[in-house]
């Protein structure tokens, strides 16, 4: 097998694509506990200060932060906490699997942003440019 090293050098564009695909399908959650849009949930739009409201406010206002990866190592770590969270509470009671219960997608979101938590938001990110500018991180060296 050819050695695939190359890529290497990729690799902070890569995870830059994963976090902003990820954090734009993320706020579409958002978008639709908090506005309706692109359409409103089964059981109507949640009061803002439920667990629901909460969960859609995270699910905005943290995707928009992991979007432009402003913040991104602890909102990361939040939201990874919240799809926990979400997983645990309402998808796991009604099934021991995944793919019958519906929470794959919280799974999956959960580890990306554990991912994002560990690695950083990759290139093309507010917080690496701040860094480049703080001669005292490590990531400006």
């Amino acid at each position: 097998m050819p050695q695939l090293n190359f890529l290497d050098r990729y690799s902070a564009y890569a995870l830059a694509l994963l976090r902003i695909v990820t954090a734009l399908i993320f706020m579409a959650h958002g978008t639709q506990k908090l506005f309706g849009f692109p359409a409103a949930p089964e059981r109507g739009l949640p009061e803002l200060l439920s667990l629901s409201g909460i969960g859609g406010l995270m699910e905005f206002v943290g995707g928009l932060f992991i979007l432009f990866g402003l913040f991104t190592r602890p909102v990361a770590f939040l939201l990874a906490g919240e799809m926990a969270v979400a997983y645990w509470m309402f998808h796991a009671p009604q099934s021991f699997y995944p793919v019958l219960n519906g929470g794959d997608a919280s799974i999956l979101y959960c580890f990306v942003f554990l991912l994002l938590f560990f690695t950083g938001p990759g290139a093309w990110s507010i917080d690496a440019t701040l860094a480049k500018g703080d001669s005292t991180s490590p990531a400006a060296k």
